[in-house]
């Protein structure tokens, strides 16, 4: 797969980071309650026996809750993670597409709770659950 050839709804994500500036290409898809990242695997994204490294799996999932809890609270808030879990279900290998989903377990206005689920070429490879800190933004 190519960047031409994304899968529909993907295309290059909107949102650049200092920690996730060396991953690139990251590609989101944005729904109406989350935002799902995404990349293809390659040899930048391992570690040295060749499996996507666990760091990353994390980093991006803590990314992917916290950007999509963002989102369901109107944008309105700015969130600090308090708690991040992840189990690691299976390997991915360089060469697969990587997606990052987040299902809400409780979205509430001073801490979010929430769970993503990692696919590798749509087999699961990992779950993380993650505690979120609300931080109301003040009007300037």
């Amino acid at each position: 797969m190519t960047t031409l050839e994304l899968p529909a709804g993907f295309s290059p994500h909107f949102r650049k980071s200092p920690l996730t500036d060396p991953w690139e290409p990251l590609y989101s898809r944005v729904t109406d309650d989350t935002v799902i990242l995404a990349l293809r695997a390659g040899a930048a994204h391992t570690n040295s026996r060749g499996f996507v490294h666990g760091g990353l799996i994390s980093a991006l999932a803590d990314n992917a809750m916290g950007l999509s809890c963002a989102r369901r609270l109107g944008d309105l808030a700015s969130l600090v993670t308090v708690n991040l879990n992840v189990d690691y279900l299976g390997s991915a290998l360089t060469g697969q597409w990587l997606e990052f989903d987040t299902v809400f377990v409780r979205p509430g206005s001073t801490l979010c709770f929430a769970q993503a689920f990692v696919t590798a070429d749509g087999r699961p490879c990992a779950r993380a659950n993650a505690v979120f800190r609300v931080v109301r933004r003040t009007p300037a």
